[in-house]
């Protein structure tokens, strides 16, 4: 009987140690726990160590940190009729426990087929190129009516990104070709801005060259006139000098002997090569000065035997050194009086 007892005993003991350990309930930090007792529900649980009535009542617990829903890709017709594959994260958080599990039968699959169907319509009221560079308005769109939608659930939708947006294959290819007559737009009109500038610059360029080039030839042609002119009155300076210098040296001399000249130049005129000799109309003026500087008079010819006498008158006293040196140093005080150039040049000469 004690052994029956005893048996008996520990059985009850295992029995109460089973049912208090199937009441204890632990809730984490970030939990939250609803009770519910013969399908009637009670309160929540915090976190921490709880006990229930056992076998009567169930715990329902609800992560209430911050979950990421992901949307299923899915081909949405934009508004220009350009279908797209386009897929979304929603990031979501439960803030109330009750409605989360009372209202819904699964927030998380809810809210996902809610996005869905709001992307589809958001989608859908714009054109292709909009929702390709305006995501941070879809963005936007999709929080504010997937958080006004879920708030009966107890769930607060924080964010919505759309994760891609891929065109089809048809749509892509129309994309790419035109992105590249795009390119080959902006590189046409890029060259032919170059090519204005250039053909611009050459043509200033080549303004100034004749600008320069004009202004050039203008201060040589000055240049070039001016120094003609310099050389013209240098050299009728240079002229007159030299006629002032002949004219004092030919004072000296008389008419016998710009006879003698002439004759001489006569002589060098017959010397030539040329088979024509033209005389001057004064010829035959020359040829009886020529006849008086020999003596010779139309009077009186002179007849055959007769012999010639040539007295100092003839040939003209001779100066003998003395007086030679006197007559040079008179031309000398004659010149020396003379303008510094003129006086200059005959020296040099």
């Amino acid at each position: 009987m004690v052994v029956v007892e005893s048996i008996i005993a520990i059985i009850l003991i295992l029995v109460i140690v089973f049912i208090f350990a199937k009441g204890v309930v632990i809730i984490q930090p970030y939990e939250q726990g609803l009770q519910i007792r013969l399908g009637k529900y009670v309160g929540r649980l915090n976190p921490g160590f709880r006990w229930v009535l056992p076998l009567v009542t169930s715990i329902v617990k609800l992560d209430l940190r911050t979950q990421v829903v992901d949307v299923p890709k899915q081909e949405v017709i934009t508004k220009d009729n350009s279908p797209t594959n386009v897929d979304a994260i929603v990031y979501i958080r439960v803030i109330d426990p009750e409605k989360a599990f009372f209202e819904v039968s699964n927030y998380r699959t809810a809210t996902v087929a809610l996005a869905q169907t709001t992307l589809r319509g958001v989608i859908g009221d714009m054109q292709l190129d909009e929702v390709l560079y305006n995501r941070d308005l879809i963005n936007t769109k999709l929080r504010d009516i997937l958080d006004r939608e879920t708030d009966q659930w107890g769930v607060k939708v924080e964010r919505v990104e759309i994760k891609e947006v891929d065109p089809v294959g048809a749509v892509k290819q129309a994309m790419t070709e035109q992105t590249a007559a795009e390119r080959e737009r902006r590189a046409a009109i890029l060259r032919a801005d170059g090519d204005k500038r250039s053909a611009i610059l050459r043509a200033e360029g080549a303004k100034q060259g004749q600008i320069l080039e004009a202004e050039g030839s203008r201060q040589s042609q000055i240049l070039r006139a001016d120094g003609e002119r310099v050389s013209r009155i240098l050299q009728s300076q240079g002229e007159a000098q030299g006629l002032r210098i002949l004219a004092l040296g030919a004072q000296p001399l008389d008419r016998k002997a710009i006879t003698v000249l002439s004759l001489d130049a006569l002589k060098q005129m017959a010397n030539g090569q040329a088979t024509k000799i033209i005389f001057p109309y004064e010829i035959s003026a020359l040829i009886r000065q020529a006849s008086k500087f020999l003596g010779e008079t139309e009077e009186a010819p002179r007849t055959e035997g007769e012999s010639v006498h040539l007295d100092e008158k003839i040939l003209g006293i001779l100066p003998d050194a003395n007086e030679i040196a006197e007559i040079l140093k008179e031309n000398r005080d004659v010149l020396e009086q003379e303008p510094p150039e003129v006086g200059e040049k005959v020296k040099k000469e």
